[in-house]
C-alpha cells in the first residue's frame, strides 16, 4: 500500500515536496491524499503549475471542483488556519508533512496528532530538542529512526548541507574549532522593498538591494546532530539579493597540518560511496546558478578549498529548496520502512 501523505502549509517548501516527489523514484512509495493552505485553490494550481525558481510543472494539474488534481490524482484541499479545523482522522492519513513553520514547539505539534495526523515529518528544526521526538539528517543520523516516532524534524536546509562535512572532517581530520557564515537566497520575511515585514530591524530593508545579516541558530543545529562538537562551533547567516542556491563559507581548525588535495579527497571519496546523492565534489568554476535544481544536500567546490597549516577554509553549495525537499522524501521514505518493518515484526 502507498504511504498517504499530506501537507500543512504549500509554500516554498511543500511546493517543492509536490514537485520534488513527482521527479522521484519514490513516488510509487507515496501519495499526497490532502494539502491544507490558507490561499486558495486556484492560486495553488497556478503556483504549482509555474515555477519562477523551478519552472514548469512537468505532469498535470488541474482544478476539480474544490479539489486539486495532480497527475490524475485527486488531492482534497482544506484552507484552514488551525490544526482542529481539519479532518485528518478522516483522510487516512500515514503521515502529515508540515511544511507551514508555524509550529516549532511540541504543544502547537501535538494539537495536530490530537486532530487525527498519527505523525508529522517537520520541515524546520523544533524551537528546543525536546520539542520533537528526533532530529534527523539524511546520511548522518538516520540510521536512529526506529518508525516509533510521533514528531520528527528534518532539520533545517542549512543543517543539512553542513553537518555532513562537519561528521566527515571530523572524523578523518579532527575539527578543534568551526566557523560556518552562510550565505543565504531571500526569504520571504524579507520585502522586495523597504517595508514593515519584521520585528527584527534589518529584515524590513529590501531584500533585492541589499546583504542582509540575520539571525541564525545553526550552531544548535549541528550541535544536536553532532554533540561532539558542543561549544566548538559558532555560526552567522547573511540573506543575498538571489532567489535561490546559498553557500557556506566554512573555516575549520583542524587537529593536525593538512592540504586541500586531501580534504577534497576526503569528501570526493565519500561522495562517491557512502554520500553518494547526499554529497558531491565540483570542480567546475561555477557560479550559484549553476546548482539550481540540485538533489544533493550539498556540494564542495573544490576549487575554493584553501588551507593554511591547521587552518582550512571550505565553499559549500547547495539548493535550499530542491535538496531540502528531496531529504523530505528519502525520510519519508525511510519512516515507512521503519512502520512496515515493526507492524512485520508484530505480526510474528
Amino acid at each position: 500500500m502507498t504511504f498517504r501523505i499530506a501537507i500543512n502549509g504549500y509554500g516554498r517548501i511543500g511546493r517543492c515536496f509536490v514537485r520534488a516527489l513527482h521527479e522521484s523514484p519514490l513516488r510509487e512509495e507515496m501519495q499526497i491524499v490532502a494539502i491544507n493552505e490558507p490561499a486558495d485553490l486556484e492560486s495553488m494550481a497556478y503556483l504549482t503549475r509555474f515555477d519562477s525558481t523551478h519552472g514548469r510543472f512537468p505532469g498535470t494539474v488541474e482544478l476539480d471542483g474544490d479539489k486539486l488534481r495532480i497527475d490524475g490524482q485527486p488531492i482534497a484541499v482544506s484552507h484552514a488556519r488551525s490544526p482542529g479545523e481539519v479532518d485528518w482522522r478522516g483522510l487516512g492519513l500515514d503521515l502529515l508533512v508540515e511544511a507551514s513553520g508555524r509550529y516549532p514547539q511540541r504543544a502547537g505539534l501535538e494539537a495536530f496528532i490530537a486532530a487525527g495526523c498519527p505523525r508529522l515529518l517537520l520541515s524546520h528544526p523544533g524551537q528546543t530538542a525536546a520539542d520533537v521526538d528526533r532530529t534527523v539528517v539524511i546520511g548522518v543520523n538516520h540510521g536512529a529512526l526506529t518508525g516509533g516516532e510521533r514528531l520528527v524534524s528534518a532539520a533545517s536546509c542549512t543543517t543539512n548541507a553542513i553537518v555532513p562535512v562537519l561528521a566527515l572532517l571530523d572524523s578523518a581530520l579532527g575539527i578543534e574549532q568551526a566557523m560556518a557564515t552562510t550565505l543565504h537566497s531571500v526569504m520571504n520575511d524579507q520585502p522586495p522593498i523597504d517595508g514593515y515585514h519584521h520585528s527584527d530591524l534589518r529584515r524590513t530593508r529590501s531584500a533585492m538591494q541589499s546583504m542582509v545579516p540575520v539571525a541564525t541558530g545553526l550552531a544548535r543545529g549541528i550541535e544536536r546532530l553532532l554533540p561532539g562538537l558542543t561549544g566548538r562551533v559558532t555560526a552567522k547567516s547573511i540573506r543575498v539579493p538571489v532567489t535561490n542556491v546559498s553557500a557556506i563559507d566554512l573555516v575549520l581548525s583542524l587537529r593536525n597540518a593538512t592540504d586541500a588535495a586531501t580534504i577534497n579527497a576526503q569528501l570526493q571519496q565519500a561522495a562517491d560511496t557512502a554520500f553518494a546523492g547526499l554529497l558531491a565534489v565540483s570542480a567546475e568554476p561555477h557560479a550559484s546558478i549553476d546548482f539550481n535544481h540540485s538533489p544533493q544536500s550539498a556540494i564542495v567546490d573544490a576549487g575554493q578549498t584553501r588551507v593554511a597549516g591547521r587552518m582550512a577554509n571550505l565553499l559549500v553549495w547547495f539548493d535550499n529548496e530542491w535538496g531540502y525537499a528531496n531529504r523530505m522524501i528519502e525520510l519519508a521514505a525511510l519512516w515507512r520502512q521503519r512502520l512496515t518493518a515493526a507492524g512485520a515484526a508484530a505480526r510474528g
